[in-house]
């Protein structure tokens, strides 16, 4: 599209949005969101009144510090430990991976669990796969894990699933979210039949964006449109990409490979059904299981970090202490400075604040 022909648009666009503008707090979970709307200012450019705010959109911040423990006891076991290069950082209670590399441990930075299984492949030395991310990048797993990987080779998983952490924001009231901006990368797999409830059961308006300026605009447009309204539902306007019902495949491959489990994120308490975990019939790629793994519950946040509200649309980067002076990307105390997703790194890169 001409530069022109854009511009034209987002003027356009933004005068719809001035005329039907209302108080409202619109939540995203997305780290591609937040980098966009951080990189070319949509906060400036929007009225006052309408705020954006980011929830738990990184999959690598919302891993909490028991998970990288159990990494660091593996390595303690000898096992060759796989996973990906913002992983390596993010810290556990008494350290990180990339301390416990430097320290002479097999930890191999992959871009996915093919290379994980092509690793072990070669190997004679067992090799575990963390297995992070939201809905996204479990279908890859389980496709790979549905293609009978190596012995040698398992996965500890640490998915984590997007719309269990919604509704736990929406019933703590802690956010006072208004309406939601749902992820564009996770709808294309499960679809927008997940966050139909939001909608139905809390009347909170939404739209699945794609990730370009006016994306996000036109799903700011959407939201105020139903406002305006009176109503409340799910518009899709990332169609290109999104359908309703989702990746029939991807969905049949996760549910045949994983199950739902409780447990904590980074800056959340246990959740109702907000992990994924292996089912018992592939026990036999069950990192947990085969190496018997069991570490204790820690506290996450590091003194003086606020991740936690961060991740939970509390507060912002800029109210944080350790911003841009103890905590930067070069050396990162919480979570969220870490991954180029995490909302303070971004905030580092974009805010002027």
């Amino acid at each position: 599209m001409a530069s022109g022909n854009m511009k034209e648009l987002t003027q356009k666009l933004l005068g719809r949005i001035e005329e039907i503008s209302t108080p409202v707090k619109i939540m995203h979970v997305c780290g591609s969101h937040e980098h966009t709307i951080m990189e070319y200012g949509i906060r400036s450019l929007l009225p006052e009144e309408v705020e954006i705010v980011a929830g738990p959109g990184c999959p690598v911040c919302v891993v909490p510090s028991r998970e990288i423990d159990e990494c660091l006891e593996l390595v303690d076991k000898g096992v060759t430990i796989t996973t990906f290069g913002d992983m390596l950082r993010v810290p556990g209670s008494n350290g990180s991976l990339a301390e416990a590399k430097a320290e002479g441990a097999d930890i191999r930075v992959v871009y996915g669990v093919p290379n994980a299984v092509e690793i072990a492949k070669k190997e004679e030395n067992d090799v575990v796969f963390m297995s992070a991310g939201f809905e996204t990048t479990a279908p890859t797993v389980a496709a790979e894990l549905l293609s009978k990987p190596p012995e040698n080779f398992s996965i500890l998983s640490c998915h984590r699933l997007i719309p269990a952490a919604l509704d736990f924001l929406i019933n703590s009231g802690e956010t006072s979210l208004n309406a939601l901006i749902q992820p564009g990368h996770v709808c294309t797999i499960i679809g927008t039949k997940p966050f139909e409830k939001f909608s139905t059961d809390y009347g909170i308006p939404q739209a699945v964006a794609g990730f370009n300026p006016l994306d996000i605009l036109m799903s700011v447009y959407m939201i105020l449109r139903q406002i305006d309204r009176g109503e409340a539902k799910i518009e899709n306007e990332y169609k290109r990409a999104v359908r309703e019902e989702g990746n029939v495949l991807g969905i049949e491959a996760m549910n045949e490979v994983f199950h739902e489990v409780s447990r904590e994120w980074r800056g959340f308490p246990k959740m109702p059904n907000s992990c994924l975990e292996l089912n018992p019939e592939f026990d036999e790629y069950n990192a947990r299981k085969i190496y018997d793994i069991e570490v204790k519950d820690v506290k996450d946040a590091p003194k003086g970090c606020i991740c936690g509200p961060i991740l939970r649309g509390m507060a912002k980067p800029t109210d944080c202490k350790l911003f841009r002076k103890a905590c930067n990307p070069m050396h990162p105390i919480g979570a969220c400075m870490v991954s180029k997703e995490g909302t303070c790194n971004i905030a580092h890169r974009y805010s002027r604040e």
